[in-house]
């Protein structure tokens, strides 16, 4: 009689391979989950079917993590103009939070999205949309939704390429002054 899938046990795995693969990238072997699991080749297959469609789960995973964490950064807060909610989002976006996600999703987009998750930058542009809309529009800026989330992906490919934050931020400032030309600089501290 053969084993019966385990739920629990994928999970505690997929958990695992996500964490791994947000730390160091997304591995070309099963060789690196093997060892951030403590399992064999063997087990991750039997739970996830096959090298790509783990790559998937854990893609897919991190991306779940990736909205949970950056989502509610973007909400429109009473008590707070949005440019300085776009400036807070801003820093924890593109600090040491934010890296591991920058790093798994551009590599996704450099090597392999069309095999692993068609429609991947799609969504990733079209999820950003609606709390980005809703916040500008509380400061008379419907509509420039579009803009602002192009600006942010511009910056953060420029972070990623050349790790200059001083400028990126001071870009970045400029975005939020010709949103409301009271709005505050980026503050890293």
């Amino acid at each position: 009689m053969g084993r019966h899938p385990q739920p629990a046990i994928a999970e505690q795995l997929l958990e695992r391979c996500t964490d791994h693969a947000l730390e160091h990238g997304l591995p070309d072997r099963l060789a690196p989950f093997v060892r951030a699991t403590g399992t064999s080749a063997r087990m991750l297959l039997y739970h996830f079917g096959t090298r790509d469609a783990l790559l998937l789960a854990v893609l897919r995973r991190a991306r779940q993590r990736h909205l949970d964490r950056w989502g509610g950064l973007l909400q429109l807060r009473p008590d707070e103009p949005y440019p300085a909610t776009l400036g807070r989002a801003w820093v924890a976006m593109t600090g040491p939070d934010g890296a591991p996600f920058l790093r798994m999703f551009s590599q996704l987009r450099q090597q392999s999205e069309r095999s692993l998750w068609p429609g991947f930058r799609r969504q990733a542009t079209t999820d950003w949309l609606g709390p980005l809309d809703t916040g500008l529009a509380s400061i008379g800026r419907a509509g420039s939704a579009t803009l602002v989330l192009a600006v942010i992906r511009g910056l953060m490919t420029d972070v990623e390429a050349t790790g200059d934050l001083d400028r990126a931020d001071a870009a970045f400032t400029e975005l939020l002054r010709s949103l409301d030309p009271d709005a505050p600089d980026v503050d890293r501290r």
